[in-house]
């Protein structure tokens, strides 16, 4: 009889680990992605739509920066872009930590000795999500 309670416990957890898999994989869904995102402490806002994995970045409040990006590839909660600016280019890599708020970081610049590589080089920005897209 204990083997037959140790069956059910083992099953009923083995059930919360799939319930919680399937609850992060619809919460991270390509919509969590798309909206208006403002970065922490800053004017500077991007719009972002997402359809069939392929995340599409556009300027809604630059701050006079002109830059451009590539079309982003996500994977779940994370995304990276190829961006350039003034002769710099970099991989930028995104991550949704919750429906409102992500953290992006650089993964790359080069070339390397550009003063814009230095100044990202270990840094993070924390985005907000002000709007969502219809």
């Amino acid at each position: 009889m204990p083997s037959n309670k140790l069956t059910v416990l083992v099953v009923f957890i083995s059930s919360l680990f799939i319930v919680q898999a399937e609850l992060y994989a619809q919460v991270f869904s390509e919509q969590v992605w798309e909206g208006s995102w403002v970065a922490d402490g800053s004017l500077f806002e991007v719009l972002i739509e997402v359809e069939n994995s392929v995340m599409t970045i556009s300027q809604i409040e630059s701050m006079g920066f002109v830059w451009q990006s590539k079309s982003a590839k996500v994977a779940g909660n994370i995304a990276t872009v190829e961006v350039e600016y003034i002769g710099v280019t970099g991989i930028a890599q995104a991550q949704v930590i919750s429906e409102d708020t992500a953290v992006v970081s650089a993964l790359s610049c080069k070339p390397n000795y550009m003063v814009i590589c230095l100044l990202t080089k270990d840094q993070q920005v924390i985005f907000r999500k002000t709007t969502t897209s219809n």
